[in-house]
C-alpha cells in the first residue's frame, strides 16, 4: 500500500541554473503556485516526503519544519519528479495505488512506485535516476516535465489560467479587498482580491483574456494597469502607473513599477522604477536599478540562444529575455541583452551590455567582471533580508558559501580574478 508521496530531483535539475543553486527545482514558480504545490494538490492528504541535493538538504528542512528530507518512511513510496507540469489528470495516469513499476518518458523518471524494501531503505543519491529504482518494470508515460527557465515562461500562461481555476472561491468571496472608487474591474466575474488587499483610484484591472488572481495585503497604487491572465502575491507592492502585461506571476512581498510582461518575479524582489522587464525569470531578493531595461526579442526575429550551465542552448523561442539568480542585483541604467543569465549574488553596473553569462557572485558589467567576495555579498545579503523582517540564517548562510565555491569554477572560465 502506498501511503506517502516523495518530491524528488533529477540530475535535470542543472538544465535550470542558476534558479536551482538556492532552491530544489520543485519549488520553482509557474502560474500561481510552485511545482510543488501543484503536484500535491492533484495527491489531496497524502503525506509528503522531499528528496533533494545534499547541498540543500538542511535548508529545506529548514523551510519545511516536520517534513521529513531525503529519508523515505511508510509502507510504499510514490516518488514523483519534481520538474512535473502536473496536469489536472495525473492522479489518474499515475495513480496513488497499483503494482510497483518506475514511470518513464525515454530514460527520464517521471514517477515510481514502490513498496517493501528494495529502495525504501536505502540511501537515495543526490539526484534520481533510472538506476535507483534497480529492475522495476519500466512505464512509459507522456508528461510535461520542465527541462529549462524559458519552459516555465512558455508554461506560465496556461499555469495562470488552470492554477486560477483551481484556487478561485465562490463569487461571493472573490472580493474581499478594498476597491476604491474610481478603480475599474473589466470582467469582474475573473478576478479575485485577497483580503486586506486595497486597489487605488485610476487602477483597471483587465481580465478580458484571462483571469487576474491578486493575493492577501498587496496594494496597487493610482493607475496602475494589470492585464490578464496575471497573479500578484500577498503583501506585494504595485507602484504608481505600473503597466503589467498578460502572462505577469509576481510571488509574495515584491515591489514593482514600469512596464513588466510575460515574466515571473519569484518573490521577495524589487523591481520598482521605470524600465521594461519581458519574458523574463527573478530569483528571490532581486533588485533592478532604476530604468533597467532587458531585450526580449531579436532584432532578426530568430531564436534566442542561452548559457545554461557552460552550455549554448537554442531555446526554440523568438521571446527570451533575462534570467537572474537570488540576491543579484543591477544598478541604474542597466540594460541586458536577450537572453541573458546572471547567476546568484552577482551585482551588475556601468554603461553598455553585460556579457549573456554573468558568473554567480560577480561584480562589474560591460567593461570587466570581477569576483564579489563572499563576505560582502553575505553582509549585504543579511541588510536587504532585515529590511523585510528577515533573518539570514546560519544555514542560509552556509548554502551562499557552498554556491560560492560550486561556482568558482565558472568565473574561473570567464577569465576573472578572486
Amino acid at each position: 500500500m502506498i501511503d506517502t508521496l516523495c518530491i524528488f530531483e533529477d540530475p535535470q535539475y542543472r538544465h535550470l541554473l542558476p534558479l536551482t543553486y538556492t532552491r530544489p527545482v520543485y519549488d520553482l514558480r509557474c502560474g500561481i503556485l510552485t511545482l510543488r504545490e501543484k503536484i500535491q494538490k492533484k495527491y489531496p492528504g497524502v503525506p509528503v516526503q522531499l528528496h533533494t541535493r545534499g547541498s540543500l538538504a538542511e535548508l529545506v528542512r529548514q523551510q519545511n519544519p516536520g517534513t521529513s528530507v531525503n529519508q523515505i518512511g511508510g509502507r510504499g513510496c510514490l516518488f514523483l519528479n519534481g520538474r512535473l507540469l502536473a496536469g489536472a489528470d495525473l492522479a489518474t495516469t499515475i495513480p496513488l495505488n497499483g503494482p510497483d513499476a518506475v514511470y518513464v518518458t525515454g530514460e527520464t523518471v517521471v514517477a515510481a512506485r514502490v513498496s517493501g524494501p528494495e529502495v525504501l531503505r536505502k540511501s537515495l543519491p543526490d539526484a534520481i535516476s533510472l538506476s535507483t529504482f534497480g529492475t522495476l518494470p519500466k512505464v512509459e508515460t507522456s508528461a510535461s516535465l520542465i527541462g529549462y527557465p524559458w519552459d516555465l515562461l512558455n508554461a506560465n500562461e496556461p499555469e495562470l489560467h488552470s492554477d486560477y481555476s483551481l484556487l478561485s472561491p465562490a463569487s461571493p468571496e472573490r472580493m474581499k479587498g478594498v476597491l476604491s472608487q474610481g478603480a475599474h474591474l473589466i470582467n469582474p466575474g475573473s478576478i479575485v482580491i485577497g483580503q486586506g488587499t486595497k486597489v487605488k483610484p485610476g487602477v483597471v484591472l483587465d481580465a478580458d483574456n484571462g483571469p487576474i488572481y491578486i493575493g492577501a495585503n498587496a496594494t496597487i497604487f493610482p493607475n496602475a494597469v494589470i492585464e490578464g491572465p496575471a497573479f500578484i502575491g500577498d503583501r506585494t507592492l504595485i507602484k504608481i502607473g505600473a503597466k503589467i502585461y498578460e502572462n505577469t506571476s509576481i510571488g509574495e512581498m515584491c515591489k514593482v513599477g514600469g512596464e513588466v510582461e510575460a515574466s515571473i518575479i519569484h518573490s521577495y524582489s524589487n523591481k520598482q522604477h521605470d524600465g521594461f522587464l519581458g519574458h523574463a525569470y527573478l530569483g528571490m531578493w532581486v533588485n533592478l536599478g532604476a530604468d533597467t531595461n532587458n531585450s526580449d526579442l531579436k532584432n532578426n526575429y530568430s531564436t534566442v540562444k542561452v548559457v545554461i550551465d557552460g552550455e549554448t542552448v537554442d531555446s526554440g523561442s523568438m521571446f527570451m529575455g533575462l534570467i537572474m539568480g537570488d540576491h543579484s542585483k543591477s544598478s541604474v541604467n542597466s540594460m541586458f541583452n536577450t537572453g541573458t543569465v546572471v547567476g546568484v549574488s552577482s551585482n551588475v553596473f556601468g554603461s553598455g551590455f553585460p556579457p549573456k553569462d554573468v558568473p554567480s557572485f560577480s561584480w562589474g558589467g560591460a567593461d570587466a567582471l570581477t569576483t564579489y567576495e563572499i563576505g560582502k555579498a553575505i553582509d549585504v545579503a543579511r541588510r536587504v533580508m532585515a529590511r523585510r523582517k528577515k533573518e539570514l540564517t546560519g544555514v542560509e548562510e552556509q548554502m551562499l558559501r557552498a554556491v560560492f565555491e560550486l561556482t568558482r569554477k565558472d568565473r574561473r572560465a570567464a577569465g576573472m580574478t578572486e
